[in-house]
């Protein structure tokens, strides 16, 4: 049994959720944001005061470690690496884009050569992306990428690529494939972390707490975004 503390906030929404053996048990979202500074606090607070009015113990945090806002992603694993500190437990550190995969592979009747791409808005036409197939084996890197009508073409010329994030958007115009799938209203919550946390769990996944970063999107700058042809 495992009862994990799950922290979100790559993006403008913040959300904390408690997973007991995958299974939801308390979420807390607010998705006007960017309100983190304010919110996240209160929310892992009532979050903590949950578990321990019911004598439930927990067994780790999880935190979304991007790629995303760099005030979000900094003030989440603060958080996270605050209460593992102060309950001794051990961090899980999941990526922001394959957390946005979970809800395409849980609701959505995917035929089996699809492939997902979620993406994580940047400035005017660029993106933060990943590729990965329905068992969430990665196909292309993360990287940062300037959109035009020919990105990802030697993907979308075998198969159907699904695109969504809150970078997938601005896309809609430009990659005009018939083999691009565009799904809406796709957004990086903490309930969607479980399937990924349980399995680090499981696997003794976790992360130095004293040295643990999130991936920034300022990582990207010291390299220029590529235009993919």
């Amino acid at each position: 049994m495992s009862c994990i503390l799950h922290i979100e906030t790559s993006t403008e929404a913040c959300s904390v959720a408690i997973s007991q053996d995958g299974m939801a048990i308390f979420t807390k979202e607010d998705l006007k944001g960017p309100s983190h500074a304010v919110q996240l606090g209160v929310f892992v607070d009532e979050a903590l005061s949950f578990v321990d009015s019911r004598g439930i113990p927990l067994d780790a945090v999880s935190v979304s470690c991007g790629p995303g806002s760099y005030t979000g992603l900094r003030i989440g694993v603060s958080m996270a690496k605050g209460v593992c500190y102060g309950r001794n437990l051990p961090l899980i550190g999941l990526s922001t884009l394959e957390l946005l995969s979970v809800p395409i592979l849980l609701n959505s009747d995917l035929p089996e050569d699809a492939l997902l791409c979620p993406m994580i808005d940047a400035r005017r036409m660029e993106v933060y992306s990943a590729i990965y197939d329905r068992a969430l084996k990665l196909k292309k890197a993360i990287s940062a990428d300037v959109i035009t009508e020919e990105s990802y073409k030697e993907y979308l010329d075998k198969q159907p690529v699904y695109f969504f994030g809150n970078g997938a958007k601005k896309c809609k115009e430009v990659i005009n494939h018939k083999n691009a799938i565009f799904i809406d209203d796709i957004i990086p919550l903490a309930k969607w972390m479980f399937p990924l946390a349980e399995k680090a769990f499981v696997n003794n996944n976790f992360k130095d707490v004293a040295y643990f970063e999130p991936f920034y999107l300022k990582d990207f700058v010291a390299s220029k975004p590529k235009k993919l042809l």
